[in-house]
Order: structure tokens, then sequence, then C-alpha cells
């Protein structure tokens, strides 16, 4: 299949999918059940062409790729053939007395035909994910995969076309002009994950037909170590978390507070991890490297924005960026107004937690937030009073890994979550259905007076 198209030609992919889904067939448990084994199927087949599209694309080693790329993809898949038939069973629900003689059930039925759009930053991971929710619910997909990846964006297409007729599963490619023309189109359902600015677009796009949307975006994530913190660990699991891909993970920690009392200690251990983990990143062969010119453009603009602790290194030859730890850094800064979604972590520092509550809550919702204290009238303190997707008391970016927890942002972070069972829940329309009765009739139902009813306010 050619790879980019031209509007009359995704008008009728779309259509023919629309036609598809009008037949019934996504409906059968069984034919969910295998497309997604052909989706695994298809997967095993190229995986070795996926190890080398994310190596080509991004740098990444094949123990980076495997665990945060195609094993997590593999253990979404497997939770949900295990469920998907409990999960597809209408559920009951209780009767309150006025429904007596009936019986009420949700009944989880698919949108139709859906959109997802995916991003660079873990291109694979980010692209199947999802689409595992999409099929489980039985609806049709389109897959857009993001054209700064087109090694990965090509593997995926012939993934699809390994696993999938075009009728039912199809991966456009192309750049924003493509992106655009698709999002004209008419779906049932679209789930975009990217920034916030593009985010805002695709929804105004649903909008016009009224789409319902998940919108996975970003945002500044805070972290906070607090002075009874176990410091060598908060290090240790802060410098993993964020430079990790070489920063670029919407729920990395964007910047820290660290109480004012352990500060000096925590700087020179999170340096010490930084190098312990991933040595200056510009001379080490398996760091990550930024995905294109412009963003590592932008984020070397960041690095006057205030004191460089350690990094700052860049190489342009390879697109690496060294880890960096910024102090000083006006909290007006682009560096503090943009997610940074790149190897820079600015630092402050507080004395009391009230502070770092009111720098958050005057800012959007993040997509996440870590905490890192023993105490729990601080834990209980921060989680009551800041609102933000999900997050870690003591660690970073684990609940991404835990898929008995929705993920998901809020307010400018996002709309919706996923992952397990929730992914199937996202892309279904829980449909309530009252099932009455017809071997009686209660005649009060029917009243009309003027005059209070003492048990109807009873029954209601």
């Amino acid at each position: 299949m050619e790879s980019t198209m031209t509007e009359s030609t995704i008008s009728n992919l779309v259509q023919t999918q629309r036609n598809f889904f009008k037949t019934g067939a996504t409906r059968s448990v069984a034919f969910r059940l295998s497309m997604l084994t052909f989706l695994k199927q298809a997967i095993e087949t190229h995986e070795e062409a996926i190890y080398e599209a994310l190596k080509t694309d991004l740098n990444k080693g094949r123990q980076d790729a495997f665990t945060t790329e195609i094993g997590f993809v593999y253990g979404e898949l497997a939770r949900m053939e295990k469920k998907l038939r409990r999960l597809a069973k209408p559920k009951r629900v209780g009767t309150p007395l006025l429904h007596i003689g009936s019986k009420s059930d949700i009944h989880y039925e698919p949108y139709g035909n859906v959109l997802v759009i995916a991003p660079w930053n873990y291109p694979f991971q980010l692209a199947v994910a999802p689409i595992i929710g999409a099929i489980a619910a039985g609806n049709t997909v389109v897959l857009k995969p993001s054209e700064l990846t087109p090694n990965v964006s090509r593997v995926l297409r012939e993934v699809f076309e390994t696993a999938f007729h075009e009728r039912f599963g199809l991966v456009i490619e192309g750049d924003a002009d493509v992106s655009s023309a698709v999002l004209e189109e008419k779906f049932d359902y679209i789930f975009f994950t990217g920034s916030t600015r593009v985010g805002k677009i695709v929804h105004q796009a649903a909008a016009k037909h009224l789409t319902p949307v998940t919108l996975e975006l970003g945002g500044k994530s805070p972290t906070i170590v607090h002075r009874d913190a176990n410091l060598k660990l908060a290090a240790k699991r802060i410098a993993w978390g964020k430079w990790l891909n070489a920063g670029q993970t919407c729920i990395a920690p964007d910047y820290v507070f660290v109480h004012e009392d352990v500060r000096e200690e925590f700087l020179r251990l999170i340096e010490k991890e930084a190098f312990a983990q991933y040595g200056n990143g510009v001379g080490v062969n398996s760091y990550v490297k930024i995905v294109s010119d412009s963003h590592l453009d932008r984020l070397s603009g960041y690095l006057p924005q205030g004191e460089i602790l350690f990094g700052g290194q860049v190489d342009a030859a390879t697109r690496k960026m060294a880890p960096t730890v910024m102090t000083d850094v006006d909290p007006e800064s682009p560096l503090m107004q943009e997610e940074i979604f790149g190897p820079i972590l600015p630092v402050y520092s507080y004395r009391e937690v009230e502070e770092v509550i009111r720098f958050i809550n005057d800012r959007d919702k993040p997509l996440a937030l870590y905490l890192f204290t023993e105490s729990e009238a601080v834990q209980h303190r921060v989680l009551d009073r800041v609102s933000f997707g999900g997050g870690c008391i003591n660690d970073t970016l684990m609940h991404v890994a835990q898929h008995n927890l929705p993920f998901g942002g809020v307010g400018g972070s996002g709309i919706g979550g996923y992952h397990g069972k929730f992914s199937f829940e996202t892309f279904s329309h829980r449909k309530g259905v009252v099932n009455n009765t017809t071997k009686f009739d209660l005649p009060f139902r029917y009243m009309r007076s003027n005059t209070d009813s003492k048990w109807m306010r009873y029954l209601l």
C-alpha cells in the first residue's frame, strides 16, 4: 500500500471500514479474539524489524525497546486475551424498589470506526497499546503513526497489512497535512497521544462531528523530595525516570522541588546517579537520541536559561544531549512554561510543602506527580490538595506499568484513561437497559395527582 494517501483515498478507506462495521462482524467476541491473535502473530513476525526501526529512529537498544515498547504490548495483549470474554459480558446492576420485577444490565458495545493518532517518543507502544483496547471492544481501527519516526511507521504498516484486511485495520502514513485530512473524516471515536497544543486541534476537529475523544497529553510533571526522603533511592529513581528515553517521556519528572535541608546532598547524589546510569549521554552508544534537529534546537535553547550544575553537552551530529541538571531557573522562563520533553531537569528548593502545593496549583494540572517522603501526613496533604493524572510515592514512572490502574491525564494534561480493562472500557459505549416484567404492572407509576405521595418519595 502506498505510504501517503490523497483525501479521496482516505475518505474511501474510512467509508469501507464504516461499511464493514455495519455488517456486525466485529461484535463477535470470537472475531475480536482472532484479530488480537493475528496482531500478536504479526508483531512476532516483525519483531526484529521493530527493534531495527526503533534503533534507527531513536537509537533504542534491544533491552530498552523490549521493556518500554514491545514487551509492554505483549503484556497488554496477553491480559486482554485472557479477560475479554468476561469484560464483554453484560453487567447486572441492582434494582431499586420502583423497578421491582425488572432486571437492569450494562451492555458494552463498540463505538464503530476508531482513529488512533500515535506520537513519536514511544512510537510502537503508544500506537499499539490503545489499538488493543479498540479491537477488544469490537471497533475497526485507523492508525496514524508519527512521521517523525518513519521507520517505525513503516513497520507498523507492515504489521497491519500482515494481520488485518484494510476494511478492519489500516495504517495511514504521512505528514501533518495527511493528519489534517484524516481528521476531516467522521470517526466514532478518536484516541490521541501527543502535545497539548495538537490535542486542542484534535479536540476541535472531533467537536465538529460530536466525536468522543481520549486525549493523552503531557505537561510539566513535578517531583517533590521532602527532607525525610531516602535521598539515595530518590536520586536513583528520579535519574532513571528522567533520563530514560533521553527525557522524551510524557510522564518524566519535568522539574524537582527538594527541601532546602537536603538540597546539596540530593544534588550530589543525582549527579552521581546520572553518570552511573547514563554516562555523559553524548558519548554513550546506547543513549537514546533526540528525535529531530528541530527538537534538539529547542532543547539547546533552554540551556542559557539557568545555571548548569552538570551536563549541558550537545552533539548535533548524533542528536544527543547529556543528562543535565539546572538551578537558578526563572519560573517564568520558557524552560518552565513549556513541557521540556528532553534530558534537562530544573531543580528548586523549598522550606514548606505548602509552597510547592501553591506553585503546582497555580499552573495547569500535570499528567504525573512524584513525591518522595516517609511521612504519611505529607503524602495525604499532597494527594488531597493537588490534582494530577497519576503518579507515584517514592518512585517515578511505575504507575504506567501497573495495568490495574487507569493511565491518563486531567485538565490540560488530558481527557480519559486506558491500560488493561480500562482500555476496553474506553473504547466501549456503556448502554444501560431495563428489562421489565409483563407478568404484572404497578398502577402507581401512572398516577397523576397534586397530592404528595409519601410512597413515591420512598420508592424514588
